[in-house]
């Protein structure tokens, strides 16, 4: 059984560590020389690079529709500190940098959110279906990811989306944090709006470089361990030309580890750890 932390056996020491983790990331964020983006550009950048699109409101949760509704409210909310951002030339873009304040005038109302690796409700829950659009973004461009954390657990199916399995980016102020920079002589802007039922998020570009971006999955393995069920797959970005459809390049981003905490579906193969794959 896992220790506890000094917080969840004296619960009320939380909120000083909330603020301690916090303070220290600002902290070294001021303190690390980096250029952080927050110029908004209007009007947008030329090029659109990639759109993305996903649905708002997730109906296989187990909680009550009140939460999505919430969620969205939230996202909006973040939506508007995000919307027109420019990454220019050795910039970073850091989520919370710019998310920091958006609750400032109107606070976030509870939405689903992971504590304590149990989903739970809680203010301003939801706030990673952001970070999972834009982390999706910016994989379909030649900025460098600085850091990103995916989902311990998924506890119910994902949304339908055009984001293959794995492409996702947990954020948690203080503790977990989307991160990336910009080393190329581009400049990525940033758009996000809705309509009733999606988020809607697409990267624009100052200059047309004649390139695009794939991300694909490999083949998905499931396997048991510890009485669980686990799913590692890898994501590649393939580079394609514009003009022919020829992919130059192809490569390995990263392997990615969840455990499954729903029922999959029939006939999917789960093996034990250590037995050959199959």
């Amino acid at each position: 059984m896992p220790r506890k932390r000094v917080t969840q056996i004296f619960p009320w020491l939380l909120p000083l560590r909330i603020w301690q983790r916090r303070f220290c990331f600002y902290t070294r964020m001021y303190l690390d020389g980096n250029q952080y983006a927050e110029v908004k550009a209007d009007p947008p950048l030329p090029y659109q690079l990639f759109k993305t699109s996903c649905p708002l409101y997730n109906r296989e949760t187990g909680f009550d529709m009140v939460y999505q509704e919430n969620k969205v409210f939230n996202l909006k909310l973040a939506a508007a500190t995000l919307d027109r951002v420019v990454i220019r030339p050795d910039e970073t873009f850091s989520f919370w940098k710019l998310v920091r304040y958006a609750d400032r005038n109107i606070p976030y109302k509870d939405g689903l959110t992971v504590i304590d690796g149990k989903l739970t409700t809680a203010s301003g829950g939801g706030m990673c279906q952001m970070s999972n659009l834009l982390f999706w973004m910016f994989l379909h461009t030649s900025l460098t990811i600085v850091e990103r954390h995916g989902h311990g657990v998924k506890d119910f199916p994902e949304s339908p989306s055009d984001a293959p399995m794995g492409v996702d980016a947990t954020v948690s102020e203080g503790w977990l944090y989307l991160k990336v920079k910009n080393d190329t002589e581009i400049s990525f802007q940033i758009s996000i709006s809705f309509d009733e039922d999606h988020i809607i998020g697409r990267l624009l570009t100052d200059q047309d470089n004649g390139r695009f971006y794939e991300v694909v999955n490999g083949e998905p393995v499931y396997y048991h361990r510890s009485n669980k069920v686990f799913e590692e797959v890898d994501v590649k970005q393939k580079t394609i030309l514009a003009a022919t459809g020829d992919c130059t390049s192809e490569k390995l981003l990263y392997r990615n580890k969840c455990e499954i905490g729903y029922p999959l579906s029939d006939g999917t193969d789960v093996i034990e750890k250590g037995s050959k794959e199959k």
